[in-house]
């Protein structure tokens, strides 16, 4: 089953466990490269045309505000030729509740019919928000597989869970 591995990512400063914390890769992107390796999955990442700030809060705040206004923020590039993908992992960290708007902008024009969407969501103590449910919306036409939830800081240390669910 060929696999795309749909992301969006952001590196800067992030949230973790309590405190601030520049990094200069997302934790996302860090997940997606790991399941790209172990599955041979295509990867794609969600870049936004406008991206967010390199500052946590005001980044927050940009989402947050996006998030509100049901904004379909634009997107540097589409991913092509989704003929050839039977499995669609769609991968994002949990803002506000559930994935970045950018990930609706994207999901909602793509022909899920007859494929298999596995989702997965970095977070900081938040889980999967309602982003599963989501999900559903965005992706009509496609089965939609249990998700799994990353806590960021623990990304480099996720193998395991990640191989357990992988061959699940």
């Amino acid at each position: 089953m060929a696999e795309l591995i749909l992301y969006f990512s952001r590196a800067a400063e992030n949230y973790f466990g309590g405190s601030l914390k520049y990094i200069d890769k997302g934790n996302t992107e860090v997940v997606a490269e790991k399941i790209a390796a172990a599955t041979g999955g295509t990867l794609f990442k969600v870049e936004p045309e406008t991206p967010y700030a390199e500052d946590y809060n005001t980044c927050i705040e940009q989402a947050k505000k996006d998030l509100n206004a049901g904004a379909r923020p634009k997107v540097k590039a589409m991913p092509q030729n989704l003929d050839q993908y039977d499995l669609v992992t769609v991968m994002y960290p949990n803002y506000w509740g559930t994935m970045p708007m950018h990930m609706f902008t994207v999901l909602e024009q793509i022909d899920f019919t007859g494929k298999t969407v596995r989702p997965v969501c970095t977070h900081e103590g938040s889980g999967m928000g309602r982003s599963e449910t989501d999900l559903k919306k965005c992706c009509p036409g496609a089965v939609i597989k249990k998700g799994l939830a990353i806590q960021g800081s623990s990304v480099h240390r996720c193998d395991e869970i990640l191989k357990k669910w992988i061959d699940s």
